[in-house]
């Protein structure tokens, strides 16, 4: 990773003063970092307070915080496949560095695990060979019966608990702008903002409320995409002799880096341990699907490792729980199990040997629901929920703002006269309640009835009525209580390009 990427990954500065400062550095020489200062774009503080965020990578076995014997086992099964013969690929397979490597190799051929085979020739030079000895062979064999996990050394847990402490989702400070930007595109009122916006400073939980389709999932899709600090993932992490996997693909976005260690500009050339994975604070939805399950270990009792569970993948970042209410598991069962970890901001894992371990409960977790909160939680609850948000209905001002940005984006122009048709065919003839969702529903009926015709896309009042009457059933609340609007006739009121 080269600083300059850091630095635009933590949002200190943009790509094109990274450009300019490269650029001045080619014809004047000097450290990216001061010609950044001098530039006036970042500041000394910021600098160190970026590269002392970095982890170092290990120099010595005791540094990695693994025995030896752990970091030997590690070793033979990487190599017990045969093709894995160099301090090269054994670097990149278990994310430690070479030398770290190397006297690795050393204390394993001391020991008579691995041997010589000769040199490979590359490009940059001969590389030495090993493979394992039949004693090695004998070592890694033990090594699986423990666990067949091969891959990325694990960190101890109390480097991945101080990590959890050091990059704290709280701690990123987020400006009014910035959240007014987050949400810009959605049609939610100022005074929307100004709860949305302390809630996520705290890093507290928060609860979404209201009738369904008014953007709550939106929003909080939009509020996890909102901090834009980079955080550290540990690939995996040891405790207690086991092995816990951490790194998701599917749900951690790696920060692409430039993969340079000879360049002076490298993180890797200060010193990055390769342990821990750079990434976008993580953002997790679990929907109806939740089980209880899915909140503990799980062990793979074939492999003998464990994957994480989805708050802990989701730690330092947010935890979406969608459509809460309506899981597998009963909203009090849900609730009870994190009843503690909300409040005291630690949770408690177990292991299958029995042995339990503490992980801070960092993450800004939001609860948003369609149902009545009353009927999903009691007070004693409610009270460790300090931000509820109620997502109510848009107003009929906002309505035609919606309707017109979803016409606009089907290439449609929605006039007063389409949008007081639509107002009336669902408020007068229907009862129906506005709902920020209907819009780009009923545009898309509209466009999907034109095709259907081999038209160009219009707005006709028989194309909008049998749009709204696929918003909702015959058996539904409201539907066509008051009979009050006469429908109009069947012509065309705006068509695509007028």
């Amino acid at each position: 990773m080269l600083l300059g990427e850091l630095l635009v990954a933590n949002g200190l500065a943009t790509a094109e003063d990274v450009a300019e400062a490269l650029r001045r550095q080619r014809l004047h020489g000097g450290r990216l970092g001061a010609i950044l200062i001098s530039m006036g774009r970042i500041s000394e503080l910021d600098l160190r307070r970026v590269l002392h965020a970095v982890p170092a990578a290990p120099l010595s076995i005791e540094e990695t915080g693994l025995s030896l014997n752990d970091l030997l086992n590690l070793l033979t099964k990487a190599m017990h496949g045969g093709s894995v013969d160099t301090a090269v690929k054994l670097a990149d397979v278990l994310k430690l560095p070479q030398r770290l490597i190397q006297i690795l190799l050393e204390e394993a051929s001391a020991a008579k695990l691995v041997e010589a085979l000769g040199v490979v020739r590359t490009l940059t030079g001969a590389l030495p060979r090993y493979g394992l000895s039949a004693r090695g062979r004998e070592w890694a064999q033990q090594a699986f019966e423990q666990n067949s996990y091969i891959g990325p050394a694990p960190v101890p847990l109390s480097d991945y608990v101080s990590r959890i402490q050091r990059q704290a989702i709280g701690e990123e400070r987020l400006p009014a702008e910035a959240v007014e930007r987050a949400l810009k595109g959605l049609v939610v009122s100022d005074d929307l903002v100004n709860k949305v916006g302390p809630a996520i400073n705290s890093g507290r939980p928060m609860l979404l409320y209201g009738p369904p389709g008014n953007g709550k999932t939106s929003i909080a899709a939009r509020i996890g995409a909102l901090f834009n600090t980079m955080v550290f993932i540990p690939h995996c992490f040891e405790v207690g002799g086991q092995i816990v996997k951490v790194f998701d693909p599917d749900i951690h976005k790696e920060v692409q880096t430039t993969e340079d260690g000879a360049n002076a500009n490298s993180i890797r050339a200060t010193g990055f341990d390769r342990r821990w994975v750079p990434c976008r604070r993580p953002f997790v939805v679990a929907g109806g699907e939740l089980t209880l399950e899915m909140l503990d270990l799980r062990f793979n009792t074939l492999a003998k490792f464990y994957e994480a569970p989805l708050h802990v993948k989701a730690l330092n970042g947010t935890f979406l729980i969608d459509d809460f209410g309506r899981q597998l598991v009963s909203p009090e069962t849900l609730l009870n199990r994190w009843i503690v970890p909300l409040e005291s901001r630690v949770d408690y894992l177990k292991l299958h040997t029995g042995k339990s371990f503490a992980l801070p409960f960092d993450q800004l977790v939001i609860f948003s629901t369609n149902m009545p909160p009353s009927q999903l939680m009691d007070g004693a609850f409610l009270r460790r929920l300090p931000y509820k948000i109620e997502v109510g209905a848009p107003s009929r001002e906002q309505y035609r703002e919606i309707f017109r940005g979803a016409a606009r984006r089907h290439g449609l122009e929605a006039t007063d006269e389409v949008i007081d048709f639509v107002l009336a065919e669902l408020t007068e003839r229907n009862d129906f309640p506005l709902a920020a969702y209907q819009p780009e529903f009923i545009v898309r009926q509209v466009v999907a009835s034109c095709k259907f015709r081999g038209i160009p896309p219009q707005f006709h009042t028989d194309m909008l009525t049998f749009a709204i009457g696929n918003l909702y059933t015959k058996d539904s609340p409201g539907y066509g209580v008051t009979a009050a609007t006469r429908r109009g006739p069947s012509l065309r009121i705006a068509t695509a390009g007028d």
